[in-house]
Formats: structure tokens, C-alpha cells, sequence
């Protein structure tokens, strides 16, 4: 791939794991297009050649893409003599030297987005223990996916603030603040700072919008994570649903909240939003 997106930079990330995790001395892999017929290799790890970069994959054909078509891992312990698959790759496999070779398709929501591959340069079996740490980093890359899928999908929605509150009914704005959660959360999570900053100034466009009524309380800074913790609050959230949402632990929810509600004076959680509200930290 020409581009170094995000995704392939997951993809390499996870390939990396994967040497490690297993100790094979080569990987590679790379995503599936648009159309969901075709991968184009475009990371390599420990390879000695070029021949596999850019090598576009089929769906059905040869070992990745039997695992594209099939939509679960498969392996061989002897590509040139193997029998399982179809061998429209062999040159480039060849000259790279490979023999035993797992592929292991990377799904989310049931539609195979990419392929993480592993070998070896001898004709061995591949045992349980290197599957299954292939596919424990094929799940790493779903996850991924899955996050940045998620906060598109925000982006979308709420990439123009709404109205302020009152003017098109307590319902929309509820679904506004709701998506201001729901990006707060995710934004800690993305890996690509360019987008994790996006999601971030949408946040505080969303909050901007909520123009503070007149007797709103003085300026007031918190924390990042402190206005995280603020947002599941305001969802209905628990600390312990909070803090599976945030990925922390429950009593670093109850310490964030702590803080957050000394800075913005109030004794209730319930006062903290409506005072994190008016001084125009929340929706």
C-alpha cells in the first residue's frame, strides 16, 4: 500500500507481536479491499526478499486466501507440496523460502478485513501454541478496527454540532450528549493521534454548543480524564460500568469523580454534571 494509513500500521504491529509471541522468523500480511476480494500484502517482518510485497491475494486462492474465503485460519506445514490449497503463489512464496505457513483472517462484524500471515523456512508442523498466538494478534487488529470504525461512525453523526439544548426538544440533545460519551471513551483508545485529536475537538465543539446560561459557575479545568469520567456519569453510567467503558479500574473512576467534583464544588454526583453543564465542560 502506497499510503501508511492507520490500519496498516495496526497490521505491522501486530505482526510484530506475533514474532515475538511465537518466535517464527517471518510474518506478514495485509488488508482486504473494498470490493472484499482481494488482499494486497503490504507488511513484511523478517522477510529476506521483496517477493511478497505487494502481493495481491485472491479470495479462494492459495493459503490467505482460503483463509479470506473461509473466514477462519488455516495452515500447511509444506506450501510447495500441499495439497489443501491451490498454488498460484508459489514463485513468490519460493523465493522467499517459506515452507510452513499460517494464515489467520482478521473479522469484524462478520466481514473479513484483513490477514495476518506466519512461517517458517522449514517443513514442520505448526502447533497449537503459535495458532493461537496468530490469532490472539489477528483479534488485536479487530479490536483496533473496531474502535476506529466506532468513532467514524461518531464522527459522522455529530461532525457539526447540534442545537443548543431547548431548541429542538430534550430528546435530540440527549442523543448528542450521549455521542459525546460514547467519543470520550473512545478517544483514549485510538492509536492514530490525528484521529484521536478530531474526536477530541468534536468533543469540545459539543460542549461549546451548550452555551452556558447566565450565572454560570467560574471557568473550571479538569482533568481529561476527570471530563471522561464526567460524561459516563452523565450517561447514567456506574463507576463500574464507567470504568469497564474507560478501561480502568473502579476506584480510579471514584478518585477521578473525587477530584472532579472538588474542583467544581458540588457534593453529589448528580451536581457535578449539572455544574461540569454550566460551566460548558459537558453538552
Amino acid at each position: 500500500m502506497a499510503a501508511d494509513t492507520a490500519e496498516s500500521v495496526e497490521v505491522r504491529a501486530a505482526l510484530a507481536r506475533l514474532r515475538r509471541a511465537t518466535g517464527l522468523p517471518v510474518a506478514f500480511g495485509g488488508l482486504v479491499d473494498s470490493g472484499g476480494r482481494l488482499v494486497r500484502i503490504s507488511e513484511l517482518s523478517g522477510t529476506a526478499t521483496a517477493a511478497l510485497s505487494a502481493l495481491a491475494v485472491s479470495s479462494g486462492n492459495g493459503l490467505g486466501g482460503k483463509a479470506v474465503a473461509l473466514a477462519r485460519p488455516c495452515a500447511v506445514s509444506d506450501y510447495p507440496a500441499s495439497r489443501q490449497i491451490s498454488h498460484e503463489y508459489d514463485l513468490a512464496v519460493a523465493t522467499e523460502g517459506l515452507c510452513s505457513v499460517l494464515a489467520v483472517p482478521v473479522v469484524v462484524r462478520r466481514r473479513v478485513r484483513g490477514v495476518l500471515y506466519g512461517a517458517l523456512r522449514t517443513a514442520q508442523p505448526l502447533g497449537d501454541r503459535t495458532l493461537g498466538a496468530a490469532v490472539a494478534a489477528a483479534r488485536d487488529v479487530e479490536q483496533a478496527l473496531v474502535v476506529r470504525d466506532a468513532a467514524h461512525e461518531l464522527l459522522g453523526v455529530v461532525r457539526e454540532p447540534g442545537p443548543a439544548p431547548g431548541a429542538t426538544g430534550d430528546a435530540a440533545w440527549e442523543e448528542v450528549r450521549e455521542a459525546h460519551g460514547a467519543l470520550r471513551a473512545l478517544a483514549p483508545r485510538i492509536a492514530d493521534p490525528g484521529l484521536r485529536a478530531e474526536l477530541l475537538s468534536v468533543c469540545g465543539r459539543l460542549a461549546d454548543a451548550a452555551s452556558p446560561s447566565e450565572g454560570a459557575v467560574h471557568e473550571v479545568v479538569l482533568a481529561p480524564r476527570e471530563v471522561d469520567v464526567l460524561a459516563c456519569v452523565a450517561a447514567g453510567a456506574t463507576n463500574a460500568s464507567a470504568a469497564e467503558r474507560l478501561g480502568l479500574r473502579p476506584e480510579t473512576v471514584k478518585a477521578y469523580l473525587r477530584s472532579a467534583m472538588r474542583r467544581l464544588g458540588a457534593h453529589t454526583r448528580l451536581e457535578a454534571v449539572v455544574a461540569a453543564r454550566r460551566a460548558g465542560v459537558l453538552p
